[in-house]
């Protein structure tokens, strides 16, 4: 599985290399021309729409991902308890992704990513960093909701196999988004994504790598909900403006004073 996922990131990386460098070699073509003719350069429509189609598309490279996922069977006991997959939702070509650890029973039932409770509190927080919720792109580590067959009502936490396994969709994803934020809601989802478990005191508020990608560790909505003291709030907060800081976003004079 490790091999197949190297595979498929090095053929990605192909793809645009040799897209980018076809770009490059016309861009240098229409250059050398302007600089010996009198006439400026011209390209046909047809020529335009093939350097568009050179272009990835990310919303297709994510399609037959989202098939698989679709019909996964590797963790029968979730494929057999599910309403259906929550791949996920937003911007393909978002800078901000978000990664939390698994669906509720809102999401299980509506097939989207933090749809309940938690998920009004996430939006609440991309809307105030100035984004719109579909502007940026949320995911989980797994793709199922944990089945709980002793009890009828509740969510359980994914356990590390589960994780393990579901793990490369999410991987695939980010190679294809290439965010240049990632921000990992909650001790469970960073064990997911890094392999490595650690307090949230420990974790939170510095910034972290993933593959190269900066990390911002921050609490889940789900834990502000149960502990809605102004300082925890804060705290996450605080990450949300180290994020912004990082994407060269501005920052406004309320949104630096701002409590959740």
């Amino acid at each position: 599985m490790f091999r197949k996922k190297l595979r498929h990131g090095a053929k990605l990386q192909m793809i645009w290399e040799m897209q980018e460098a076809a770009l490059d070699f016309v861009i240098a073509a229409l250059e050398k021309i302007r600089e010996t003719s009198d006439r400026l350069p011209r390209a046909s429509r047809l020529s335009v729409e093939r350097l568009r189609f050179a272009a990835p598309n990310k919303a297709d490279l994510l399609a037959p991902i989202r098939e698989r996922v679709r019909i996964c069977t590797k963790c029968p006991h979730l494929a057999s308890s599910r309403t259906q997959t929550v791949f996920g939702v937003g911007n393909p070509d978002a800078e901000l992704m978000f990664i939390g650890e698994a669906p509720g029973a809102d999401e299980d039932k509506q097939g989207e990513p933090f749809v309940g409770r938690a998920g009004q509190l996430l939006t609440r927080i991309i809307e105030t960093m100035g984004f719109a919720r579909g502007e940026v792109y949320i995911a989980n580590i797994l793709k199922c909701r944990p089945d709980t067959p002793l009890a009828p009502f509740g969510n359980r936490t994914p356990t590390p196999l589960e994780m393990q396994t579901c793990r490369p969709y999410l991987v695939e994803q980010i190679e294809i988004i290439q965010p240049k934020v990632l921000v990992a809601l909650g001790a469970v989802a960073v064990e997911g994504l890094l392999g490595s478990r650690g307090t949230m005191r420990e974790l939170r508020g510095r910034w972290h790598s993933y593959s190269g990608t900066p990390l911002m560790i921050t609490y889940h909505p789900a834990y502000l909900l149960r502990n809605q003291t102004p300082s925890e709030k804060r705290k996450v907060w605080e990450d949300m403006l180290q994020v912004l800081e990082r994407l060269e976003r501005p920052i406004t004079e309320r949104q630096r004073n701002y409590f959740l």
